[in-house]
């Protein structure tokens, strides 16, 4: 008997009998006395366009055009000259970047160039945090090369991607949200079949398998002083991935192929602008009208502050690709504070008595929440008390000790450096020490109080004391997996403090080795010498980087 063909979808549904928990982090619960304090669409939202697209038919009715909207949609007058502003391809964009020699400006230019024509100065000042905002270029061109569906079938055909750790496949019908991951690797078979029927493929760490998305990740990352992360969406024509929610994150929309419809709300109350976590899945009555409707075409970008909430869904005439990149998760004055406060109140308690004092006899009589509604003048004198251990408490509070465990976590974070061509010559990643012929050859050139020499990046080393050691946190031999290397650092000597802080400072100046300010020559050689992963030589100099180093990590 001839057996019927069950396609990849078709067999999922019949073996999948609980509903998969959506991918979304759960949010905080609001309590339900709590009144709404913001209505969806009262508050002003500022979307800025660079230029408006003429009207086209489709197959769906026309987009939300509210006085809101069309101010929204007002021209953009004021424009900045930033690279590829006329969309030369990606590629010839980043080649121009390598040869930039300071990589904050290089950072800077980067990101010009993701959110031009407005002026990053005006963004942040104005956007970033407050609004969404959408730009519109009538350039298909712009962000090509980033990504695209073909390198996306390539990396399904050649790489190890696996469902639930690399890509999700998801739906989103009748208003429930579902996630349909089989076990094990990801084969072109089973998820192309999922995208004929109707699913969307989400690919969670691009950077992981795209030099170009690593690339442009490593650099924007130290823009923000955060990590900056992406994520790939394909959706077919005609269909919704994802239920509406809002994210934790500040986010990039950049459209690369096809046209996607997007919906975007103001968050429904304070509780909820800019959350520390992102939302479960929203039902359409839990979030009122859009104050933002558009369609985003190739070369388009919304930006959308966390705490925001979206959603899209693909037109009936066209797939939609896109990448998001992220940045901002968990780097807030609190998620600093939390750090802080602690160790503060540690420090208080062993240096200050007021902190060690007795609570008074009586508090539990008229302190509490069941003594909450009593006008007692004891409870006046408590609360004065509290306030004034509070503010001696800010007199304790390690805030240079608590930043450099936000770097320490950051670092962690950090996609490691993709070397430009002249940093990785100038550096031992490129070091020409080789077997050849039966022999090693171009090792033991030796460093001088003449070699010049500067960190490779800005961002990618950073000095950190814990109190009893010194130690140099990098980022260079990092994994473009996230977390999947431990932080990368090694203990630095006391006599050598000086001259790293000193190199880290100086950037992006050459330095002489013999400028290190050490009691010894051999202290300022030895001091670059155990640090040599994060350092490179002047162009003029490249020799001196083709050393044997023997002091280790």
């Amino acid at each position: 008997m001839e057996r019927k063909h069950m396609s990849a979808f078709s067999l999922y549904q019949t073996l999948s009998t609980d509903e998969p928990p959506p991918a979304t982090t759960p949010s905080r619960q609001v309590a339900d006395k709590k009144k709404r304090k913001k209505e969806n669409g009262a508050n002003k939202v500022h979307t800025i366009k660079a230029q408006l697209k003429p009207e086209r038919k489709k197959k769906r009715k026309k987009p939300l055009m509210s006085p809101q909207r069309e101010e929204i949609l007002k021209g953009f007058t004021k424009d900045e000259e930033c690279a590829n502003g006329d969309g030369e391809a990606l590629d010839a964009l980043l080649a121009d970047l390598a040869k930039v020699n300071n990589s904050r400006e290089r950072a800077s230019k980067l990101f010009q160039w993701l959110v031009n024509p407005i002026p990053a100065k005006s963004f942040f000042s104005e956007t970033w945090e407050k609004k969404p905002i959408l730009v519109q270029r009538k350039n298909s061109d712009y962000y090509k090369g980033l990504f695209s569906t073909a390198e996306f079938d390539r990396m399904l055909r050649k790489e190890d991607v696996q469902y639930g750790v690399n890509l999700d496949v998801t739906s989103y019908t009748k208003g429930k949200r579902k996630t349909h991951n089989p076990a094990g690797r990801a084969l072109p078979f089973t998820v192309w079949d999922f995208y004929e029927n109707g699913c969307s493929l989400r690919l969670l760490n691009p950077q992981a398998f795209s030099s170009t998305v690593w690339n442009v990740l490593s650099i924007l990352q130290e823009y923000f002083g955060s990590m900056a992360g992406a994520n790939v969406y394909l959706t077919p024509p005609g269909t919704q991935g994802f239920a509406p929610h809002y994210d934790d994150i500040e986010a990039f929309v950049v459209q690369l192929e096809g046209k996607k419809h997007w919906r975007v709300y103001n968050p429904r109350s304070e509780d909820e602008v800019l959350p520390v976590l992102s939302s479960a899945n929203f039902n359409q009555k839990d979030i009122g009208k859009p104050i933002l409707e558009v369609v985003l075409e190739p070369g388009d970008l919304l930006y959308f502050p966390r705490g925001f909430i979206h959603q899209g869904d693909c037109l009936p005439d066209a797939h939609s690709l896109h990448i998001t990149i992220s940045s901002y998760q968990k780097n807030s004055w609190g998620d600093l504070l939390q750090k802080v406060v602690p160790v503060a109140l540690e420090i208080a308690m062993e240096e200050d008595v007021d902190f060690r004092r007795g609570l008074p006899l009586d508090y539990l009589t008229y302190m509490g929440v069941q003594n909450s509604d009593k006008a007692d003048p004891r409870r006046t004198q408590f609360f004065s008390q509290i306030e004034r251990l509070m503010k001696k408490l800010a007199t304790y509070s390690p805030v240079d000790a608590a930043v450099d465990q936000k770097a320490r976590d950051f670092f962690h974070d950090c996609l490691p450096p993709m070397l430009t061509p002249e940093e990785s010559s100038s550096s031992v990643q490129g070091a020409s020490a080789r077997w050849e012929r039966g022999q090693v050859l171009d090792v033991g050139s030796q460093i001088t109080t003449q070699t010049r020499v500067r960190v490779l990046r800005a961002g990618c080393a950073r000095l950190c004391s814990d109190g009893e050691a010194v130690n140099l946190y990098y980022t260079t031999e990092n994994s473009r997996v996230y977390h999947k290397e431990e932080l990368k650092s090694f203990e630095v000597k006391a006599e050598h403090t000086d001259a790293i802080e000193f190199l880290i400072h100086s950037y992006p100046d050459f330095l002489t080795v013999g400028s290190f300010p050490c009691d010894s020559t051999k202290d300022k050689v030895c001091g670059f010498k155990c640090t040599w992963s994060v350092w490179r030589c002047d162009a003029t100099h490249l020799v001196c980087m083709h050393v044997s180093v023997p002091l280790g990590f």
